[in-house]
């Protein structure tokens, strides 16, 4: 079940971190500002026992769906039952949240219409929300590499739908700090929109100067990306030099394939084979 709260803003703290088990709630500074105030990213972290350091993996949300309930964009999206998968194999998992999203501070300004009143389907309004994004992301792993329990020697960077081709499009601008990065679905835009090969294609290219093996996971009958338009996805990426392996999954029947991470027994021996090569 997705972990949804809001936190008090504790005013003269650096950071500010709730303990609760295994699990700890930061605030994180970053250098944004907006409307003069210093943007802090709610970051929700699960850990193993013990002071570490551990190796991490750094989770990335998705969308809102179409982007037209302002309501959802304050729930926080940290899934236990994926926290407990990498927490038992020694990993420490860390979920940001971008700027307006559960409670990190500042405007969620992804990819928006003029209106602001959906996601808009033109390159032109959707991909600077993806560099917005990009910049909270970097915001967020730049204060985890600070953390003593976290080992910046190895290091995943992995992510759902919007968060997928985020994490890729990441490893690919940054790719000295990842060991690997894991895509689940991903894509910017749904296939429906007319600028989707321009946005979600091109910017998965961003992502091939990431040399070392990336895992693409995708599940039939999506409702959002066609497998077609997926494996043309990696196809592009591997022409432009990107390395990776893709897995085609069926929830069976007529199943949502973008619901396929919450399948846990399709995927779970790849990414058990992908992450032990790389710890």
């Amino acid at each position: 079940m997705f972990i949804i709260r809001s936190l008090v803003t504790l005013l003269f703290v650096f950071t500010v971190s709730i303990y609760a088990d295994d699990e700890i709630v930061v605030r994180a500074p970053t250098k944004f500002i907006e409307n003069g105030k210093s943007i802090r990213l709610e970051i929700v972290i699960f850990k193993p026992e013990g002071p570490g350091p551990f190796p991490t993996l750094v989770f990335n949300h998705g969308s809102t769906g179409l982007g037209n309930n302002p309501a959802v964009f304050k729930k926080t999206v940290a899934p236990d039952f994926l926290a407990d998968i990498f927490t038992t194999r020694g990993w420490l998992v860390a979920f940001p949240q971008r700027r307006g999203r559960g409670d990190s501070d500042g405007r969620y300004d992804e990819g928006f219409k003029p209106d602001r009143s959906r996601y808009s389907c033109i390159a032109r309004y959707s991909l600077p929300g993806l560099d917005r994004a990009v910049e909270d992301l970097n915001a967020a792993v730049e204060y985890l590499k600070t953390r003593s329990d976290v080992s910046t020697e190895s290091m995943i960077v992995a992510g759902n739908s919007r968060g997928g081709i985020l994490s890729i499009v990441y490893a690919g601008i940054h790719p000295e700090i990842f060991k690997g990065a894991i895509n689940f679905v991903g894509g910017w835009i749904g296939e429906a929109c007319w600028q989707v090969d321009e946005i979600n294609t091109n910017s998965f290219i961003r992502g091939a100067g990431f040399q070392k093996p990336t895992l693409w996971l995708y599940g039939e009958h999506d409702s959002y990306y066609s497998m077609a338009h997926s494996r043309k996805n990696f196809k592009s990426f591997v022409a432009a030099g990107g390395r990776g392996s893709f897995h085609a999954f069926s929830l069976g029947g007529s199943r949502n394939g973008h619901d396929l991470i919450f399948h846990t027994g399709l995927w779970i021996d790849i990414v058990d084979a992908y992450i032990g090569d790389i710890r």
